[in-house]
């Protein structure tokens, strides 16, 4: 759940940097953290960038897992519910709920980012001015509900996008050629 918050207009390997620094600090810890002082988070999160804003963030995210027993508490919750819940969270839009989620609560829903409609869009597949729903509702109806298949797919894009299929197009070797 913190990766998904911290990953917001950040380089991974910049979250990475952040999720250490509270490890290191023994700070991966449902209570322990949202019991945290914004403003002291946010010193610990500064290599994710924009670490203020993900410090409310994050902590409201926190707040809302722990207002309902954390982890326990949710999972037996049904998935639109967890999804419409996280969306009320500060700072929490549809990747950032779905991402929540897929990999942190195992839920059977496609995480659809700007790779995923780049590398879309590039092949034909969108015409560039579908919203959110209908690219994840096209992806649910193609694959079915599957967290694995989701988690692939999704990693898969992002190597790709990576890869291949950036801003710039590197189309030499690209697997989908």
């Amino acid at each position: 759940m913190v990766g998904s918050v911290l990953t917001q207009n950040t380089a991974w390997a910049n979250v990475e940097k952040a999720i250490a620094n509270l490890k290191q600090r023994g700070l991966l810890d449902l209570d322990r953290l949202a019991a945290m002082p914004p403003s002291r988070l946010a010193t610990i999160i500064r290599p994710a960038g924009f670490f203020r804003l993900k410090a409310r963030r994050l902590l409201s995210v926190l707040r809302w897992l722990r207002s309902r027993s954390g982890f326990p508490g949710v999972l037996g919750m049904p998935t639109e519910t967890l999804r419409h819940e996280l969306l009320a969270c500060n700072g929490v839009g549809p990747e950032t709920a779905d991402s929540i989620l897929l990999y942190a609560l195992n839920r059977p829903v496609f995480v659809v980012d700007s790779y995923t409609r780049r590398i879309l869009f590039r092949y034909g597949l969108l015409q560039g001015d579908e919203n959110y729903p209908a690219i994840q509702s096209w992806f649910h109806r193609c694959l079915g509900p599957n967290v694995e298949l989701y988690n692939e797919f999704h990693a898969l894009f992002v190597r790709l996008a990576k890869k291949h299929c950036r801003a710039r197009a590197m189309c030499q070797g690209c697997p989908l050629s």
